[in-house]
């Protein structure tokens, strides 16, 4: 198994697809351990007007990553992907959608992004998106930009729920 670097002090010196990569599986991560110590029923709580939640992020994060990595690398319709057709409808909740479910659907989809960008350099294009041909180091930055958002909302939404706090 090949050694991940641990801090982004590691990747300083390393080429850039490293990187990326590493501060790509860091939000990953972020957005996956937002769920930790909580019930499902604090990780679907509304506190903002929006379908936001929690467990509403990650799901729309695993959305994310089908987008990116399968519909734009494949051009394969959202459809037969199995995702919704918009980013809002990738928020909605059923009452299938748990913690476990939320987090072994985005450690999934991660983990097929990874395997679909591997065999890829950071300037090959990518034909699938509805935007047109992209580079693979677009998709990485749009990824990152997004992921850090999400994060910062994941952020503000859990400490809310910890502190007992809702709006209605």
């Amino acid at each position: 198994m090949v050694s991940l670097p641990r801090s982004m002090e590691d990747v300083i010196n390393e080429p850039l697809r490293a990187q990326f990569e590493f501060f790509l599986d860091q939000h990953r991560a972020a957005l996956n351990e937002c769920l930790d110590g909580l019930t499902d029923e604090q990780a679907r709580r509304r506190l903002v007007p929006s379908r936001t939640t929690l467990l509403g992020l990650v799901k729309h994060a695993t959305f994310v990553e089908k987008v990116w990595f399968d519909e734009a690398f494949t051009g394969r319709p959202r459809s037969e992907i199995g995702i919704p057709n918009t980013p809002d409808e990738s928020f909605a909740l059923d009452d299938a959608d748990t913690i476990d479910s939320a987090r072994a659907a985005h450690r999934d989809a991660c983990a097929a992004s990874r395997a679909a960008a591997a065999p890829l350099g950071l300037d090959d294009i990518v034909a699938g998106n509805r935007r047109g041909p992209l580079p693979l180091r677009w998709v990485y930055l749009h990824m990152l930009r997004e992921l850090a958002q999400h994060c910062g909302h994941a952020d503000i939404l859990r400490e809310q729920i910890l502190a007992g706090t809702s709006v209605d």
